[in-house]
């Protein structure tokens, strides 16, 4: 998965910089885009996105495909029925579905920061993420 990640980014790399909408972010979380291009009916973004100790990237889901690595920290991510679906330590990927069927949270339990490298598949003219609430978990 990690080298697949890679040769998106060198893909997406070699396609030059633009700005790009951003969904509202949660607690804690900052992000700069780094590249974005759109082919034919797909936009490709790159992000790196931090999120301190203790935040968390809010409910949302993805209108088309995501790809992460983890360059820094652990991120814990959760499912909408609460549970962890995953924790991603540095150099490890992570891939997400898309659609509002899988509305998730990313969260930094830790005491330093996380920062993700995200490479974004989206629809032209889609949200990179979507909001949505909370749907019923303990945490936010």
């Amino acid at each position: 998965m990690r080298n697949v990640v890679r040769i998106c980014l060198a893909v997406v790399l070699g396609f030059g910089l633009a700005p790009v909408a951003w969904a509202t972010p949660g607690t804690g979380v900052s992000g700069v885009t780094l590249f974005q291009r759109v082919v034919g009916d797909t936009e490709y973004v790159v992000r790196e996105v931090t999120i301190a100790p203790g935040g968390a990237t809010g409910w949302h889901y993805h209108p088309g495909s995501v790809f992460g690595l983890v360059k820094e920290g652990t991120l814990t991510h959760h499912r909408a029925d609460c549970s962890v679906d995953g924790v991603y330590r540095e150099g490890q990927s992570i891939s997400e579905e898309s659609g509002p069927g899988y509305v998730h949270i990313g969260r930094n339990l830790r005491s330093e920061p996380l920062v993700l490298e995200v490479l974004y598949v989206n629809p032209v003219g889609s949200a990179l993420a979507v909001d949505a609430p909370n749907p019923g978990c303990p945490f936010e």
